[in-house]
């Protein structure tokens, strides 16, 4: 146990104090912890043979790179990046705006609409983020609307990417837990379209308490909302191909994942938003984002060797068996530790860290962990939006200089608030996560 406590220390010492990426500090402990676990001591140190944790460590970066499976990922993101060069964003705040932007808080109603349809094709709630300020900030100044409603309306509505499919962060859960990736997919649709209703609520509740805030925009005529509507059939069938057809089991997602990118190549050729020079720069940003996920992905498995060899969960259920707490009050333990990290690490980082150690304990307690993955992801969203690390208001931050840190915070304070509002229901009623699985199959 005290070999896995220091691996903790150190790992968190080269990530917030030396400034170490992630994916090589997990790395780098995993590979030492497992070597100390096989025998090495300080007494031995020129003596010892690295064997077994090369042979860990060279295992885990061939099996990775070569599984089939992961292929889904390069593919979802080149899916994501050709859509956002098609220029998406604009048509979908485009035709939100056209049905919402009449109503009081209708601008903002229709930047968080607008967010979760592109976040769920672009799969990135960081990249919603900075795309969705430039398309949706403007036209809420030109209304009157507040900086810190409508700042936070982009900051909230971009942590939906992470929860509606296709989602990365759900893929890497599944590979971590070895969970069905349809299944993740599916169990996270309504639990999305939840969020965006609860985000529309809060919103409500924004303009009612000062309805200077976000005042009315100008009404549109039927006419001009067909016209809107148009521009988004393309990507709204290829989208409903992609995941309809993962939810009837026609594609696998792999199959699915490139369909949907050579459905995205067609669209975004056809709108003429595609140069040589602009193809290149999208596989190079496909490419690049694809590396970094793989190398922290590999990062992970290895410092999850650690800890298992270590018996970390082990330990983990033999302490929660000693003290006899009820399944449930473990689970809220749980919650509050991913809530408390979540205010200071990166979500893609806690996650990492966390459920190698987490989900063999939760598994052993009788919980579905497809349904323990998206408790995880909803509370990863709460903490892109929470203080002092809400790395959705700094991305905002920086793209809107004029606007100050505590503005955005203290404007998405609602959005968290119905944020665990629906981690309380999914928590209490599984069934909001686990119908459309169960009903698939």
């Amino acid at each position: 146990m005290s070999t896995v406590l220091i691996g903790f220390a150190v790992l968190l010492f080269l990530i917030i104090v030396v400034r170490i990426p992630i994916a090589f500090a997990m790395g780098l402990v995993g590979f030492f912890g497992f070597a100390i676990l096989q025998g090495l001591g300080l007494d031995n140190l020129a003596s010892f043979r690295w064997t077994g944790a090369l042979s860990m460590a060279s295992t885990r970066v061939v099996d990775t790179v070569q599984d089939y499976g992961l292929s889904v990922i390069p593919l979802f993101i080149l899916m994501g990046n050709l859509v956002t060069r098609s220029g998406l964003s604009q048509e979908l705040y485009r035709v939100s705006h056209a049905f919402l932007g009449h109503r009081k808080g209708g601008l903002s109603m229709a930047t968080i609409v607008a967010c979760g349809g592109f976040s769920a094709i672009s799969g990135s709630s960081l990249a919603t983020s900075a795309t969705m300020s430039k398309v949706a900030m403007p036209p809420m100044r030109k209304y009157g609307y507040s900086d810190a409603l409508a700042s936070a309306s982009i900051a909230a509505g971009g942590t939906l990417g992470i929860l509606i499919p296709p989602s990365v962060i759900l893929i890497i859960y599944g590979l971590l837990t070895g969970s069905s990736i349809r299944e993740l997919f599916a169990a996270g649709f309504i639990p999305g379209l939840l969020g965006v209703l609860l985000y529309l609520v809060a919103v409500r509740y924004v303009v009612w308490r000062d309805p200077e805030a976000g005042p009315s925009g100008a009404r549109t005529s039927w006419p001009e909302r067909i016209v809107a509507a148009k521009g988004v059939w393309g990507i709204l069938a290829l989208f409903t191909l992609v995941m309809g057809g993962i939810y009837l089991g026609i594609f696998t997602p792999t199959e699915a994942a490139g369909i949907g990118a050579g459905g995205a190549f067609l669209i975004t050729l056809l709108r003429g938003r595609l140069s040589l020079s602009s193809l290149f720069e999208t596989l190079a940003d496909t490419a690049r984002t694809t590396a970094m996920l793989f190398a922290v992905v590999i990062g992970a498995l290895i410092f999850s060797d650690f800890i298992n060899r270590a018996g970390l969960p082990d330990m983990l259920l033999e302490f929660v068996t000693a003290i006899n707490l009820s399944p449930i009050v473990v689970l809220f333990a749980i919650i509050g530790i991913y809530i408390v990290l979540g205010m200071v690490f990166e979500s893609l980082s806690m996650m990492l860290l966390t459920v190698p150690v987490f989900f063999p304990v939760v598994a052993s307690l009788g919980f579905d962990l497809v349904w323990f993955g998206i408790i995880v992801v909803v509370v990863t969203e709460i903490s892109l939006i929470t203080p002092p690390v809400g790395l959705n208001v700094f991305v905002l931050r920086a793209v809107l200089g004029d606007i100050k840190t505590g503005t955005i915070f203290r404007g998405v304070t609602p959005f968290w608030i119905v944020d665990i509002v629906r981690l309380v229901l999914i928590v209490f009623i599984p069934g909001i996560a686990l119908f459309l699985p169960n009903l698939l199959y």
